[in-house]
């Protein structure tokens, strides 16, 4: 779908440098500043992740700047700091808790495909709880651009934590996640990539387009989101649930998009803006079919053992997602932002 009145590639995401290392919010997070910033080890005290909350700012933090070695690193970090065995020593240990904390909290997860998805597949009939719902009827510009910088810290790199799952697989379910990585990759086009598309997006509302540009400003629950798709996708074992994250992604996707599309056509923000959404309408209600029946049905064709795990990766996404919708919710309903701090007007 070419959008009207649109060249290609409004914006460019940068390629070079990375994105500024941010100021750390608590122990752990410093201590991977600091660690970052001087080339040493980090220091922290022992049983300082047991004693931190697993949903916190400052472990969720942590962990992101950890896991962003992985993409693109940090403007004036070394890139040898990726595979630092103290800095992945810290990681693991910060891993575990949250994995451990996220299998607490769902006791009674869904084990099998279909518990998992056909909750997914029905749209509910009250909608009041739906924050696409809200943004579409009720939503102000001021929101739309709110929603926008929250989402920019994985939609500037969509689908590249999903990536990771590609070596994992075969047959049918690896060719049929190539093809959908494809799509969301351009089909061959630069400027038809979806972080490219999302970039043009930022432009139209005013938003700083730079990749990990509102990742200072980035509330816990944000950053639990992101790393949910890292911490299955650098993680063989986790590749069941890595397919379920992304399942559950474009299940859910082409219904809100809809919805966002015509939050961004009420609300006048301009032709890119609209255009991301009406993208993902057409796009992703294809994707739900391929990756429901194709590389969910390859891979259990493949290692059936893997379906549980494929049902804890889509009620995990869930479950934080579900969370994040709240503290948006909450935060506008008391008329503030649901950012660290708010973006300034256009």
């Amino acid at each position: 779908m070419t959008p009207p009145s649109m060249s290609p590639g409004l914006i460019t995401v940068a390629p070079a440098a990375g994105p500024r290392l941010v100021d750390g919010r608590g122990e752990l997070s410093r201590a991977v500043t600091e660690a970052l910033r001087s080339g040493n080890p980090p220091v922290y005290a022992t049983g300082s992740v047991l004693k931190a909350d697993p949903w916190g700012a400052d472990l969720q933090l942590a962990l992101y700047l950890l896991y962003e070695l992985h993409y693109r690193g940090f403007d004036g970090v070394d890139d040898e700091r990726e595979w630092d065995p103290e800095l992945l020593r810290l990681r693991q240990s910060m891993e575990t808790r949250v994995l451990h904390t996220l299998r607490t909290e769902l006791p009674d997860a869904p084990r099998t495909i279909e518990e998992a998805f056909a909750p997914l597949l029905v749209e509910p009939v009250d909608l009041s709880g739906s924050l696409s719902h809200h943004l579409e009827t009720d939503g102000e510009l001021w929101q739309l651009r709110e929603y926008a910088a929250l989402r920019s810290l994985y939609h500037l790199k969509e689908a590249d934590p999903h990536a990771w799952v590609i070596p994992r697989l075969t047959g049918r379910a690896k060719a049929a996640m190539v093809a959908i990585e494809y799509d969301e990759f351009g089909a061959g086009r630069a400027d038809r990539i979806h972080a490219q598309l999302f970039a043009d997006l930022m432009a139209d509302l005013g938003l700083d387009p730079a990749y990990g540009g509102y990742l200072d400003r980035a509330p816990a629950p944000l950053l639990a989101t992101v790393n949910l798709m890292s911490l299955f996708g650098l993680h063989r074992a986790l590749r069941g649930a890595l397919v379920g994250h992304f399942a559950c992604v474009e299940v859910t996707s082409s219904p809100g998009s809809r919805r966002l599309a015509k939050a961004m056509r009420r609300c006048g923000a301009g032709p890119a803006a609209e255009h991301f959404y009406a993208e993902h309408v057409e796009a992703d209600a294809v994707h739900e079919q391929v990756v429901r029946h194709e590389v969910i049905g390859g891979l259990l064709a493949d290692e059936p053992d893997l379906e549980a795990d494929i049902a804890f990766g889509c009620a995990a996404t869930v479950l934080l997602e579900d969370r994040l919708v709240t503290h948006i919710r909450e935060a506008w309903d008391q008329g503030r932002s649901a950012l660290r701090s708010p973006v300034p007007g256009p």
